[in-house]
């Protein structure tokens, strides 16, 4: 019976583990596409300007 906990207890702490690694793994994935997104970020505001004067 004893050697049955220890087996259970490995397997949890196993998956545990590969739990905890996959929290932090995900949360790094998310902030580091955040970041990507905001420094890639462009305004509108040019091409408006840029076809107002074609235009006219």
């Amino acid at each position: 019976m004893k050697k049955a906990l220890k087996i259970i207890a490995i397997v949890v702490a196993i998956a545990a583990a590969i739990a905890g690694i996959y929290v932090v793994v995900t949360k790094f994935i998310n902030k580091k596409q955040n970041t990507t997104d905001e420094e890639n970020y462009v305004s509108c505001s040019c091409e408006e300007e840029f076809s107002s004067e074609t235009i006219a």
